[in-house]
């Protein structure tokens, strides 16, 4: 990953960019073929689910997709730790992969947080 994109669309596309970019890399095997599908899948679903958050009919379907977008990138970083126990030589981008979904976990979790503190408010 390069700089960092703070705006969140950018961003979570840029990272199903990069996913996809990195999961070409890996040679398919009988063990790596399901792990990269479920990476790409998880990866790049973290982007898309974040596309129809910010165009949600309702406070709650909104709060829906944010939830959905945060176990998504918690998701996506499990399985670049299977990439790395299947291709240990891939670790380093594996690493700079997982340390973004970390972040984009959080960054996900606290916007739930946020939610919730305010309907709690209210």
């Amino acid at each position: 990953m390069t700089a960092k994109i703070y705006d969140l669309a950018s961003r979570t596309e840029r990272f199903a960019e990069e996913v996809i970019k990195f999961s070409k890399k890996i040679p398919l095997t009988s063990i790596t073929r399901p792990i990269v599908s479920q990476l790409v899948r998880s990866g790049t679903s973290i982007g898309a689910n974040y596309s129809e958050a910010d165009d949600a009919l309702s406070s709650k379907d909104f709060q829906h997709k944010i939830g959905i977008c945060k176990k998504e990138a918690r998701e996506t970083k499990f399985w670049l730790k299977m990439v790395i126990t299947a291709v240990p030589g891939v670790k380093r981008e594996a690493i700079l992969l997982a340390q973004e979904a970390k972040e984009l976990n959080l960054i996900f979790n606290s916007i739930l947080n946020k939610i919730r503190s305010k309907s709690v408010s209210n």
